[in-house]
């Protein structure tokens, strides 16, 4: 399964374009296979600004697992279809409001 990552990458105000084009092409050379690499700039002038690469890659073991935990599975699904139910048959009376006086 793959998964979308972001990689924040600060820039300096004062970086040569030379040294700009060679770390985002030592990146883009590091990067997998089919990663499909986007790249964003974030940030404003008070705050600083910053590139943002975003690129897919393969989870690894753990992150598969926590992924796994959380996707929805049947019994998951019909564990949640049992609590609504049962939520579905409490009896409540709503109160009115009262207005101020």
């Amino acid at each position: 399964m793959r998964t979308r990552v972001k990689d924040f990458i600060e820039i300096s105000d004062h970086t040569s374009l030379d040294r700009l084009i060679t770390t985002l092409t030592a990146i883009r050379d590091s990067l997998p296979e089919n990663a499909e690499p986007e790249l964003k700039m974030r940030g404003d002038d008070v705050f600083g600004r910053r590139l943002s690469i975003c690129y897919f890659r393969e989870l690894t073991a753990e992150e598969a697992a926590l992924q796994a935990k959380y996707n929805d599975t049947a019994e998951g699904a019909e564990e949640i279809a049992a609590i609504a139910q049962k939520l579905d048959e409490v009896g409540f009376q709503r109160e009115r409001k009262r207005k101020a006086a």
